[in-house]
């Protein structure tokens, strides 16, 4: 008798060696938690010092530190904004266009409030240096002419009136996660609003001095290129992290991100190669970015070979797209934020679409989305989410624009443009020769 009490009750004895998800889904994972955490550092570290040196190396010496001042700066703000309220309109129950105030300061988060199998403080802290980067890519676009002032005021209103709702629509319970939208780690919510925004500041402050006749040469590619390397290192965090969870799709996000930079970064080199004779330094680093924004909307549906078609049309289509603003449209996007992210967000978001497919062989995926049945069936469905991001995204961006515009002005003076903003903005030099 007391033996077979005791094969009995042995199995549910091994429950507490076991994760803590294993047997209750409102209790925290520790592997899941630790993972999490790991690639909240990943994401900010993209940012700071990633994307700032990225991008600092990418404009002239005058204008060096102001780049990287913005983006310290707007990892500030975007964070105390996100705690006060971007996180409860992002992720609140709300409606399906935005979300409620229901944690507003984190109200009702403590230690152990869980969301799935992690802290809800992990989940929102994760998704706050999403806030942060996206808001800072879109220095890109106007860099060496915007006032400082008006950029602080700029970001702060963007991230609340265009990156908090449609992050709603596509992650927080809205319409676009309803219809089935698949965007993994931020085609629509991060690549194409920044995009989307940097190309309309460009229009709307209008080019730089000089441009386009100077030739406007990055001033230290050692920089630019470190930088790179911390954005492609940081991406595993982006991608892998969006899985929520220590599992195969963190894994398989992770494999396929870096397959997809690599191959964009081998395009783009070759294109060069072959167009003009030899291949940059910048034009590598370039692909790369491209390879990796393109991917990331498909990250957490494609497989192996799809991240390979991805990061070589992600090559070939945001090198086009580069060479078309810059050279046809003359559209001085100082930092090519729009072809790259912009276009490569679209295309990576397309793409999705189509391979997640099982049925193309080594190319094949893990299916659409619940209730979508067909490829045609997701492609409209992601048409809908980069059709409606864009429109939303410009429109509002132009009105934010021109109304900072009509209250403080944009753009410093022509002769504080030659000086640099390094000096007019915070008295201060890159670099004392």
């Amino acid at each position: 008798m007391k033996q077979s009490i005791f094969k009995a009750l042995f199995p549910l004895s091994l429950l507490v060696l076991l994760p803590g998800n294993a047997y209750a889904g409102d209790v925290i994972n520790g592997a899941d938690t630790a993972w999490i955490m790991v690639a909240t550092a990943l994401v900010l570290f993209m940012t700071l010092p990633g994307l700032a040196m990225f991008y600092a190396g990418l404009v002239r010496s005058r204008n060096v530190l102001s780049v990287l001042m913005q983006c310290f700066a707007i990892a500030g703000v975007a964070s105390i904004l996100w705690l006060m309220v971007g996180y409860s309109l992002a992720f609140g129950e709300g409606n399906s266009w935005i979300g409620d105030f229901s944690r507003v300061m984190l109200s009702g988060v403590e230690r152990d409030t869980v969301s799935g199998t992690i802290p809800e403080s992990s989940f929102m802290m994760f998704q706050m240096t999403f806030a942060i980067i996206t808001p800072a890519l879109i220095v890109g676009g106007f860099a060496e002419r915007m006032k400082f002032s008006a950029m602080l005021l700029f970001s702060a209103v963007w991230l609340l009136c265009v990156y908090v709702p449609v992050t709603h629509w596509v992650w927080g319970g809205g319409w676009l996660g309803e219809m089935g939208l698949y965007d993994f780690a931020g085609g629509t919510v991060v690549h194409i609003t920044a995009g989307v925004a940097a190309l309309v500041a460009a229009i709307v402050m209008g080019p730089r001095r000089g441009f386009p006749g100077t030739a406007m040469m990055p001033h230290n590619m050692t920089m630019t290129i470190a930088g790179a390397g911390m954005l492609w290192v940081g991406w595993f965090g982006f991608n892998g992290g969006s899985a929520l969870a220590a599992n195969g799709d963190a894994a398989m996000a992770i494999l396929v991100t870096h397959i997809s930079a690599a191959t964009g970064a081998m395009t783009w080199m070759a294109i060069e190669w072959i167009r003009f004779g030899k291949p940059s330094a910048l034009g590598v680093v370039t692909g790369m970015v491209a390879g990796l924004g393109t991917i990331t909307p498909a990250s957490g549906f494609v497989g192996p070979g799809g991240a390979l078609v991805i990061g070589l049309l992600a090559g070939i289509v945001c090198f086009t797209a580069t060479q078309y603003i810059k050279r046809v449209l003359k559209i001085d996007d100082s930092l090519d934020v729009f072809p790259v992210h912009g276009v490569g967000g679209i295309l990576g978001t397309l793409l999705a679409g189509v391979f997640s497919a099982t049925t193309l062989g080594v190319f094949s995926g893990y299916g659409f989305a619940e209730g979508i049945e067909t490829m045609a069936e997701q492609v409209q469905v992601q048409f809908i989410g980069v059709i409606s991001t864009i429109v939303f995204t410009a429109v509002v961006t132009w009105v934010i624009l021109k109304v900072i515009d009509a209250l403080i002005g944009l753009r410093v003076s022509e002769e504080e443009e030659i000086e640099g903003l390094d000096i007019v903005c915070h008295e201060e030099r890159g670099y004392d020769l």
